[in-house]
């Protein structure tokens, strides 16, 4: 072969390496400059007791200059100049300590390249993302916003030496998550995230789809990394899988979480947190398991359409999980919801000048702290007007509440929504109170 041709050859494998490498650096981008910037600001901040002083150094220093990963991570746990400010007040042992802890955090994101690329070997249809290794107040180890992978360092980067003892009960759920945190949990939790940017949505619309799309990041994460989930949810919900299984059945139609996903709420399974992620991976492996081809059933899983009801509920039917076909597990749900079974409106000197009350009767004891009105079809122009709850009975079988004194020759509407809740979690069934008031 002519020496020019062979040189020629050489060339162009140089830029398809260089390409392929290139390419490979655009799927896995990593910044890490908001720590360097929290910690300038955190120095400044610390050396004055001047509140004012410490917001402007909080913010020309650190928000200001912040990467779109800080602010998404703001926008998303709802983080203010406040939320940074009472943190780094109240827990001065704790930073003190994750100042060493985050100086690992450009290790740490070389070690997620490698790991994220186990995944795309997996799921090559994996798109770009980046992946941002920033500071929040102590609500986020982890989470994601569009294509963006967002690391609570402060609390990802802690390690069982991390002191906890300053942390109220509004952080009781860290100490023992910090007791067993390693590197590769960090590593864990970004393969875990950088999932959920593949995913076409992130926010399930009942607890059966938040659950599921949790499982998916949370199983394929295991795949990809060989690692096994280190969630204590995944311990104890496989020691207890059918009461759970079982009560999660009759709730996961649900528009909202509950104690399942992301609380600290008391609940029978020793108050155990994050139940949710359980399921949902179940779901997953048993899916997984029964599929022929591995690679094709990973890709089904994360582009699911987790808020298309029928096709969340045809890839649960096909995992097997419910001994019942979810049809039925639907049914039986919408039957068990509370409704009202009548109103009643009274006027009278204990109500007030200009004011009545409305009493609704439930057909099950409801959870006082739970409740929400919405417009009829009518529209705000026929709006029953609540004032405030005047209390719940007893047996919280009825709940009165005081009103605007409904005026003669008026139309009213008001739809009682599912926000009101049984005792046992379940939301009620929309109930629309109309009536029209006689003229003078």
């Amino acid at each position: 072969m002519p020496k020019t041709s062979l040189n020629t050859i050489r060339l162009v494998l140089l830029l398809l390496l260089g390409w392929a490498e290139v390419r490979g650096q655009a799927k896995s981008q990593f910044v890490t400059s908001d720590i360097d910037h929290f910690w300038q600001a955190y120095d400044k901040i610390t050396a004055t007791q001047d509140s004012a002083q410490q917001y402007a150094y909080l913010n020309s220093l650190f928000i200001q200059r912040g990467s779109p990963g800080l602010k998404a991570l703001m926008e998303v746990r709802d983080y203010t100049a406040q939320s940074y400010l009472e943190a780094i007040r109240r827990y001065p042992r704790f930073w003190q300590a994750m100042r060493q802890n985050t100086g690992r955090a450009n290790q740490l994101a070389r070690q997620a390249g490698r790991e994220i690329r186990k995944l795309q070997r997996l799921y090559p249809e994996a798109r770009p993302a980046t992946v941002y290794f920033t500071v929040g107040a102590l609500r986020s180890g982890g989470t994601s916003q569009g294509r963006m992978v967002l690391v609570g360092s402060e609390t990802a980067l802690a390690t069982p030496a991390t002191p906890t003892t300053e942390f109220g009960p509004e952080l009781a759920h860290l100490p023992a998550h910090f007791k067993t945190k390693t590197d590769a949990d960090v590593l864990f939790t970004v393969v875990h995230e950088y999932v959920h940017t593949q995913q076409k949505t992130t926010v399930g619309t009942t607890l059966l789809a938040q659950s599921v799309l949790e499982g998916v990041a949370e199983f394929a994460a295991v795949t990809a990394t060989g690692q096994p989930s280190t969630l204590p949810a995944m311990h104890y919900g496989r020691a207890h899988a059918d009461a759970i299984r079982q009560r999660f059945a009759g709730h996961m139609f649900n528009p909202f979480a509950g104690f399942w996903l992301y609380s600290n709420a008391p609940n029978e399974f020793d108050n155990s947190r994050d139940l949710g992620y359980y399921v949902g991976y179940a779901i997953c492996e048993l899916y997984y398991q029964r599929a022929a081809d591995k690679q094709a059933a990973l890709k089904a899983m994360i582009e699911l359409d987790y808020n298309d009801e029928a096709a969340l509920r045809a890839f649960v039917d096909q995992a097997g999980y419910f001994a019942q076909p979810t049809a039925q597990l639907y049914d039986a749900f919408q039957a068990s919801r509370p409704r009202v079974l009548r109103f009643a409106r009274a006027a009278g000197p204990a109500a007030g000048a200009g004011t009545a009350t409305l009493t609704l009767t439930f057909s099950s004891p409801m959870d006082p702290a739970y409740r929400n009105f919405e417009l009829g079809p009518l529209g705000r122009d026929h709006l029953m007007r609540i004032k405030k709850l005047l209390g719940f009975s007893d047996d919280y079988t009825s709940a009165t509440f005081e009103i605007d004194a409904p005026q003669p020759n008026r139309r009213y509407q008001l739809v009682v929504g599912e926000g009101f809740r049984s005792r046992d979690g379940r939301p009620l069934q929309p109930f629309l109170i109309d009536f029209s008031t006689d003229a003078k």
